[in-house]
């Protein structure tokens, strides 16, 4: 695929993973929409990224905000890219210290918001996409964003392991569900990335977490996270498959 000229959907935009990511695909020459729940956050985010972002104000489980995202993205160009970076994470132990069972309600907005949020976006990107004429092989690639967690989830985070882990199953079936219209989907499954949500670890606990990654014992950039997910669009050859992005780490029980 060339990324000069099209259109490139990326939600979970304002910050992370996302901002990153909208940021190499406007260098790269696309019209980038950047959807987030973060409405000011998103704003601004676009507004740094000059005439080459624009920012839609959408909740990936509501399907009236996510279409007009798509519809803005489709105004600006052919619609042939989505890097789907929202999501939320929220802890859980199955039973309390005492030995109560878990109450549910968090496991559910978890994947409610981390799962049903990607088909919701797979859907109805797609059919956006399909509409599109092809342009040599293909028609557009959705890029999922899971992480390693959906492989080696540690104690407390059943609602995200089990989340990203139906990200990384969903991702195949996707894409043998989409050859026949010419759609491309991969994930990406990032490790520990120095975002805004490790930002809020204490910086002794930060060092820890970047020792533990075998090399480059660091915390992973978001520009690198950007840097795969270019790649994929760019490679038509990357389809179905689920890519760890962790430096060789595998993560512990705790």
């Amino acid at each position: 695929m060339e990324i000069a000229g099209i259109s490139a959907l990326v939600t979970g935009g304002a910050s992370g993973l996302g901002r990153a990511t909208a940021a190499r695909l406007v260098a790269a020459g696309a019209k980038v929409v950047i959807t987030d729940i973060a409405s000011d956050a998103g704003k601004a985010a676009a507004d740094e990224l000059g005439e080459g972002a624009s920012f839609v104000q959408a909740d990936v489980v509501d399907e009236a905000s996510v279409r007009a995202a798509l519809a803005e993205a489709q105004r600006r160009a052919p619609l042939r890219a989505i890097i789907h970076c929202a999501g939320r994470g929220g802890p859980l132990r199955i039973l309390d210290k005492d030995g109560r069972a878990a109450d549910p309600g968090t496991f559910e907005a978890v994947v409610k918001t981390n799962l049903l949020g990607s088909f919701n976006v797979l859907r109805l990107g797609a059919e956006v996409m399909a509409a599109n004429e092809p342009v040599g092989e293909e028609r557009g690639a959705i890029v999922f964003t899971a992480s390693i967690a959906a492989f080696e989830g540690q104690i407390g985070q059943i609602p995200y392991a089990a989340s990203k882990g139906g990200v990384v199953s969903m991702t195949l079936v996707a894409a043998r569900d989409l050859a026949a219209r010419k759609i491309r989907v991969c994930t990406i499954a990032p490790g520990l990335f120095d975002t805004p949500l490790l930002g809020r670890v204490p910086e002794e606990a930060r060092k820890g977490l970047a020792a533990s990654i075998p090399h480059p014992a660091r915390l992973g950039d978001a520009s690198e996270f950007a840097l795969l997910a270019e790649h994929i669009l760019i490679n038509p050859m990357l389809n179905g498959e689920t890519i760890r992005l962790d430096g060789g780490l595998r993560m512990q029980p705790r």
